[in-house]
């Protein structure tokens, strides 16, 4: 009578035919990932955009703090704790804010840093801090 089961050299080949695989579908989740996170973080920017212009078509001026717009309920959340990935860092004054989106783990939460102001550009630096002098979004650096 033979028994039924899988040998040990079986039983070597599966797990390493498995890690093949596994070899190749990571890295590509990774990427994934991270490019939703980029994805995110630019609508996040847009939002946040959005919001500097209702709070400066109300006031008269740009809000400073993410706390003003979400107390003027144009901003649901804590925009102090990291989103998907990104940190968000707000400026505003008068007649300009800047708008900061940064990874939180370079290269695995994200690769691109976005910057915008009240121009309504939206800009992109994939090797360091994004400012004014940056690509706009959509455009080779």
């Amino acid at each position: 009578m033979k028994k039924r089961g899988l040998t040990l050299l079986e039983l070597i080949i599966l797990v390493a035919i498995m890690a093949c695989i596994a070899a190749i579908a990571i890295p590509n989740l990774l990427r994934s990932r991270m490019q939703a996170n980029e994805r995110v973080a630019i609508n996040n920017v847009q939002s946040i955009a959005n919001a500097q212009k209702a709070f400066h078509d109300a006031n008269g001026r740009y809000a400073e703090t993410f706390g003003e717009l979400v107390n003027a309920n144009l901003l649901p959340g804590n925009w102090a704790e990291p989103k998907q990935g990104y940190r968000f860092e707000l400026v505003g004054g008068k007649d300009t804010f800047t708008l900061k989106a940064e990874p939180v783990t370079p290269g695995t939460t994200g690769n691109r840093r976005f910057y915008r102001d009240q121009s309504g550009i939206i800009r992109c630096n994939a090797t360091g801090t994004a400012d004014v002098t940056s690509s706009p979004l959509g455009e080779a650096p």
